[in-house]
């Protein structure tokens, strides 16, 4: 669990500018494949205390029209995939009777 200190800011919080509002953020966690992609993932505490993953994503498309779009439905089926994956996994477990 992530202990609040008493100024308000979460153990991961970047605690600078980004914070504002009520919400707290982390610092950016960075992936790039130099000149191909870049993916910048932030964690995300909003003020109602909901967390959550905001991810940008960039990727370098074909020059042709046909391969770009095939690479932007794969791109959209992955992102689904993972979106689903981690929705999945963020879903509170049931109670067993005991």
């Amino acid at each position: 669990m992530n202990r609040r200190p008493r100024d308000g800011h979460t153990e991961w919080c970047g605690k600078d500018h980004r914070c504002g509002l009520g919400e707290h953020r982390s610092d950016e966690i960075v992936v790039d494949v130099a000149g191909r992609s870049r993916a910048v993932l932030v964690r995300v505490r909003t003020a109602a205390g909901r967390e959550h993953a905001e991810v940008r994503v960039r990727v370098a498309l074909a020059p042709t029209e046909v391969a770009a779009r095939r690479q932007l439905v794969g791109l959209l089926g992955d992102l689904r995939h993972a979106v689903t994956r981690a929705a999945i996994t963020a879903r509170p477990r049931p109670r067993r009777a005991g």
